[in-house]
C-alpha cells in the first residue's frame, strides 16, 4: 500500500475557565471568517512557522480576545487533537491549552472577536470540535483539583472556607460534605488564615484565608 505524506494545518486553540457567580464558564469568540462564520468558539489561530506553539497562544489571546497568557494565573498545555475531517479546510493538528483566572478584564473594542464568558451548562452551539475539546479540558481541571493546588487560579486573594467549597463544588459538579471538607483542606496545609473576617449580612463573621503559594504545586494528599 503506497501511502501519501503531507504535512498537515498546526493550530492552537485556547480553552480559559474563569468562575462567574459561583458558575464555571468558558471563554468563547465568535468567528468574522469562513469556515463556521459567525459560529462561536474557542479563541484559536495557526501558528507561524518559526513560532513556538506558546508563541502562538499568545498571539491568539493578544489579537482575538486582548489578553496576555500573563493575566492568567495558570497555563498548561492540555493535548494534541488530530481528529480527521476536525477543519474542513483540511487535516489540522491543534495543540490546545488550558488556562484559568478570575475577573479577567476582556478587550471591548472591533480589534477583537466578541470575547464572552459562557456557563459550561449554556454553551451555543459550537464550531470545529470545540464541544468535545472543552470537554476533554473540563475532565482534566476536575482530575487536577483533588491533586493539586490549581484551585487557587480561579479564587481571589482571600476567600472564606465556604467560598473555597463553592468554588471545588462548581469545578467538580457535585455537593461536597462541609465537615470534611475543611477537614481535608486544613490537612493538606495550602491554606494560611489572615487576620480578617468576611461578613455576610447577619451571619457571624467567617475567617478569611489565603493560598501559602500562589503558583502551581501538588499536594502531599488528595482532597478525594
Amino acid at each position: 500500500m503506497a501511502y501519501v505524506y503531507h504535512s498537515p494545518i498546526l493550530t492552537v486553540d485556547a480553552v480559559i475557565f474563569e468562575l462567574v457567580d459561583g458558575e464555571l464558564n468558558v471563554l468563547l469568540i465568535r468567528r468574522t471568517n469562513e469556515p463556521f462564520q459567525g459560529a462561536w468558539a474557542l479563541p484559536g489561530g495557526y501558528n507561524a512557522a518559526g513560532d513556538t506553539t506558546r508563541q502562538a497562544l499568545a498571539r491568539v489571546l493578544t489579537t482575538k480576545v486582548g489578553v496576555e497568557p500573563g493575566d492568567l494565573p495558570l497555563v498548561e498545555q492540555l493535548y494534541t487533537f488530530d481528529t480527521i475531517g476536525r477543519d474542513p479546510r483540511g487535516d489540522a493538528v491543534s495543540v490546545a491549552y488550558m488556562g484559568l483566572c478570575q475577573q479577567l478584564e476582556l478587550q471591548a473594542d472591533d480589534s477583537v472577536q466578541t470575547p464572552t464568558f459562557y456557563p459550561l451548562g449554556k454553551l451555543p452551539e459550537l464550531a470545529y470540535d470545540h464541544a468535545d475539546i472543552i470537554k476533554y479540558a473540563l475532565e482534566r481541571l476536575r482530575s487536577k483539583v483533588t491533586y493539586t493546588n490549581s484551585i487557587f487560579a480561579l479564587m481571589p486573594g482571600r476567600f472564606t472556607m465556604t467560598q473555597l467549597q463553592q468554588a471545588y463544588e462548581a469545578v467538580l459538579g457535585r455537593p461536597l460534605d462541609k465537615r470534611n471538607f475543611r477537614k481535608k483542606m486544613l490537612a493538606l496545609d495550602v491554606l494560611q488564615p489572615t487576620e480578617d473576617y468576611y461578613q455576610d449580612g447577619a451571619h457571624r463573621p467567617a475567617l478569611l484565608y489565603t493560598f501559602k503559594k500562589q503558583d502551581f504545586q501538588s499536594l502531599t494528599g488528595s482532597l478525594d
